[in-house]
């Protein structure tokens, strides 16, 4: 008795192609090119899910220095400020407050100011 493998492998094109549908020309509609492609792009989103956490921390950074700068510090001396006051707010807050509540952001860099000279 033979064994048959045309269910499973209808299967496994289907859910291949599926995952291709959108690809740019033959990308979408051919098994072996397909397959390279959801490969390559699986491993691409997979590597990226990574990459984005560093590049939302840099902007992060980037929104601090350029709100800091305003009132005429680093963001390293505003950072090194806060440190100093004991105040543990993490980036992603301290980025939110500079665009969103800019009077209690301004609370915080004179605090960072204070502590900073006086040290």
């Amino acid at each position: 008795m033979r064994i048959k493998y045309a269910v499973a492998r209808n299967k496994r094109k289907k859910r291949v192609l599926k995952l291709a549908k959108g690809y740019y020309g033959d990308k979408s509609r051919r098994l072996r090119m397909a397959t390279q492609q959801v490969k390559k792009s699986l491993m691409r989103a997979y590597i990226d899910r990574r990459k984005k956490k560093r590049d939302m921390r840099s902007l992060w950074v980037v929104r601090l220095n350029a709100a800091v700068r305003e009132y005429g510090l680093s963001y390293s001396k505003f950072i090194g400020g806060l440190k100093k006051a004991n105040i543990e707010l993490n980036k992603k807050m301290l980025s939110e407050m500079a665009i969103n509540d800019p009077n209690s952001f301004k609370a915080l860099v004179e605090i960072a100011k204070k502590n900073i000279t006086s040290n």
